[in-house]
C-alpha cells in the first residue's frame, strides 16, 4: 500500500506539523522514492567545495546537512517498523547535534554521502510498501509522543523537503518558490 491516507491529529507529535505540512501528497511512499532521485540530482550537481560550505560560522556545513538527513531517516524508519510490527515500549528521542558530531560527515565526499542517503531511502521505501493497512494505522510512542508509521512517513518527505530547501536557499542561493522539493 503506497497511499495510507494523511496521518490524523493524535498520530504525531505537533512539532512535526511543520514537516507534514510540506507533505501533500496522497501516494507518500511514490513521494518519498521520486524525492530520492531529486536530490540525487541537486546533491549531484554540487562539487566538494559547495558540500563543505557553511553559511555562518555555526552552521553545519552542507555535508553535515546530508549526514543529518541519513541519520534522521534512519531513526525515523526504525520507529515506523518497530511501530508497524507491533511494537508497545516507548522508542527514545534522539539529538541530533552529537549525532552530527560524531558522524563526521565533513570527512567523507559528497558521492559517498549521496550514494548512502539513495540506500537508506531505497531500502525504507520497499519496507513501507509492504506495510499493511492496519500497520501503517498502528500507534506507538517515540520521544514521549503518540506516532504512527503513516505520519512518520510524511515526517520523512517533509523533514527532507525543509533541509533541502534550506541548502538551495542558504547555501546555494537559489530561490525556491517554485520548488517542492
Amino acid at each position: 500500500m503506497t497511499n495510507p491516507g494523511r496521518p490524523e491529529a493524535g498520530e504525531y507529535n505537533t512539532y512535526y506539523q511543520r514537516y507534514i505540512d510540506l507533505a501533500s501528497e496522497e501516494d507518500i511512499v511514490g513521494a518519498l522514492d521520486a524525492q530520492a532521485h531529486e536530490t540525487a540530482t541537486l546533491l549531484g550537481g554540487l562539487t566538494e567545495e559547495q558540500a563543505a560550505h557553511r553559511y555562518a560560522p555555526d552552521k553545519w556545513s552542507v555535508k553535515q546537512v546530508i549526514g543529518h538527513i541519513i541519520d534522521a531517516e534512519r531513526i525515523f524508519a526504525y520507529r515506523a517498523l518497530s511501530i508497524a510490527r507491533g511494537e508497545t515500549k516507548p522508542l527514545p528521542g534522539f539529538d541530533q547535534e552529537p549525532f552530527v558530531i560524531n558522524a563526521r560527515s565533513d570527512d567523507r565526499s559528497l558521492p559517498d554521502l549521496a550514494e548512502e542517503l539513495a540506500a537508506v531511502r531505497r531500502g525504507n521505501v520497499m519496507m513501507m510498501r509492504a506495510l499493511s493497512d492496519d500497520a501503517w494505522r498502528r500507534i506507538g510512542t517515540a520521544s514521549e509522543n503518540p506516532v504512527s508509521p503513516r505520519a512518520i512517513a510524511y515526517i520523512m518527505l517533509g523533514h527532507e523537503r525543509h533541509h533541502i530547501r534550506i541548502v538551495r536557499e542558504r547555501y546555494l542561493g537559489a530561490p525556491t518558490a517554485a520548488r517542492t522539493a
